[in-house]
C-alpha cells in the first residue's frame, strides 16, 4: 500500500518542474491529485488518479475554484501543496510596484488565499496536510531578490503561524526550502554550463538538484511518516547553504 493511500491532493504549479514530479510521486503513492496550474500551461501528467485544472492562482475566485473543484470530484482534501511560484532577479531600487505585487502576489497572497479556504477541509480528515514551497532565499539572499526573498520569507512566516493554529486539529505545516534545482523556471540560467557549475560546486553534494528531489520532501511531509513534525522550514538544497 503507498504511503498516500486514500488520500486527496492539491498540488499548485503542477504542470512541470517540481509540481509535476510531486503529482506523479502522490499519484503513484495511492493519493488522488488535482493537479493546478496556469491556463494555456502544458500538463504532461499520464498517471492514473491525477486530474488536471487550468486556473491562475491570482483570479478573485480562484481558492474556490480549486478547493471546489477537489471536492466535488474526490469528495474530500487531505493534502495542499502550495508550490507555484515566479522568480525575479531585480535591484531593489529598480524592482517597480508592479513587479513587486506579483511576485509576492504569487509567491505569497495566493499561497494564504488558498490555503485559507482550504483549511476547513484538512481538519475535517484529522490529519491534514499543508506543505509549501519556500526557498532558500527566505533565509539566504542575492543581489536582486528584494521581492523573491521577501515572498519566500513570508511563506516560511505563514507556515509557522498555521502549524500553531492548526496543530490541536491534527493538521501539520510545512514549508520546504529548495535550493539550486533545474526546473523550467531556472533552465535558462542553468543552460550555461559554467553557471550551472558554479552552483553544482557550492553545494556539498556537488550537483544540482532534481525536481524529484523536491518531490520526495514533500512527500515525506504529506505522509505519515511526518506526523510529528510541524512548523518547520526544512532545506532540501544539497548542502547549498552550509558555508557562509
Amino acid at each position: 500500500m503507498g504511503r498516500l493511500q486514500g488520500r486527496v491532493a492539491i498540488v499548485t504549479g503542477a504542470a512541470s518542474g517540481i509540481g509535476a514530479a510531486s503529482a506523479r510521486l502522490f499519484a503513484d503513492e495511492g493519493a488522488q491529485v488535482l493537479a493546478v496550474d496556469r491556463p494555456g500551461a502544458a500538463f504532461g501528467l499520464d498517471r492514473p488518479g491525477i486530474a488536471t485544472l487550468p486556473c491562475d492562482l491570482l483570479d478573485d475566485d480562484a481558492p474556490d475554484r480549486v478547493v471546489g473543484e477537489t471536492l466535488a470530484r474526490f469528495g474530500r482534501l487531505d493534502i495542499l501543496f502550495n508550490n507555484a511560484g515566479v522568480s525575479a532577479a531585480v535591484p531593489a531600487a529598480e524592482t517597480s510596484d508592479a513587479e513587486w505585487d506579483h511576485v509576492n502576489g504569487v509567491n505569497l497572497r495566493a499561497v494564504f488565499r488558498l490555503t485559507r479556504r482550504a483549511i476547513p477541509a484538512p481538519i475535517a480528515c484529522g490529519r491534514g496536510r499543508i506543505v509549501s514551497t519556500a526557498s532558500t532565499a527566505a533565509t539566504h539572499t542575492d543581489y536582486g531578490l528584494a521581492a523573491y526573498s521577501a515572498s519566500k520569507a513570508g511563506v516560511v512566516g505563514l507556515t509557522r503561524t498555521l502549524a500553531l493554529e492548526l496543530g490541536r486539529h491534527g493538521v501539520t505545516a510545512n514549508a520546504i526550502l529548495p535550493g539550486a534545482i533545474l526546473t523550467g523556471m531556472t533552465a535558462a540560467s542553468f543552460a550555461r554550463e559554467e553557471v550551472a557549475a558554479i552552483w553544482a560546486k557550492k553545494a556539498a553534494l556537488k550537483r544540482l538538484g532534481a525536481p524529484l528531489d523536491i518531490a520526495r520532501a514533500a512527500l515525506f511531509l504529506a505522509s505519515d511518516d511526518a506526523a510529528f513534525v510541524t512548523g518547520q522550514a526544512i532545506a532540501v538544497d544539497g548542502g547549498l547553504t552550509l558555508r557562509l
